[in-house]
């Protein structure tokens, strides 16, 4: 065997042994799980800086929608965790969901634009309680 071959051998025996020292399956659904809420954390701040003035309806519901794709996210990555995290992730993605839902249902049924104006604050105001209770307390490291 040439020396070319036994060096490009070692090579890719050395990159199979680093590539097998990457993080677990659990690691990079907790990964994924906190992505996903630091989005969720960003779409609720922007919600928080949006007036009935400067709101648009696409503009709010693009925050609604990137909301909960991130909570299917948070779902799909439950699986893959254990124990008591997982039952964390759980509790928290699912109180979240249901203000979500809850929040989103009463938006919108007053008439008149200073009702609306109410609706909309306190919509965003529950959603923020919403995310300080239920996911902030998901430990992420940060």
């Amino acid at each position: 065997m040439s020396r070319r071959a036994i060096v490009g051998l070692a090579c890719a025996a050395l990159m199979l042994a680093l590539g097998a020292c990457g993080k677990s399956k659990e690691d990079k659904a907790m990964d994924s799980v906190c992505s996903a809420r630091a989005d969720i954390a960003k779409q609720v701040d922007h919600l928080k800086g949006v007036t009935p003035s400067t709101a648009t309806i696409g503009d709010v519901q693009q925050s609604l929608k990137a909301i909960s794709s991130d909570l299917s996210k948070i779902k799909d990555a439950q699986g893959d965790l254990k124990g008591d995290r997982r039952a964390q992730v759980q509790k928290a993605n699912d109180a979240f969901t249901s203000q979500l839902k809850d929040t989103v249902s009463n938006v919108g049924k007053s008439l008149s634009p200073s009702g609306a104006k109410t609706q909309l604050t306190s919509a965003v105001q529950q959603l923020a309680g919403a995310y300080k209770t239920a996911l902030q307390p998901i430990d992420c490291g940060s």
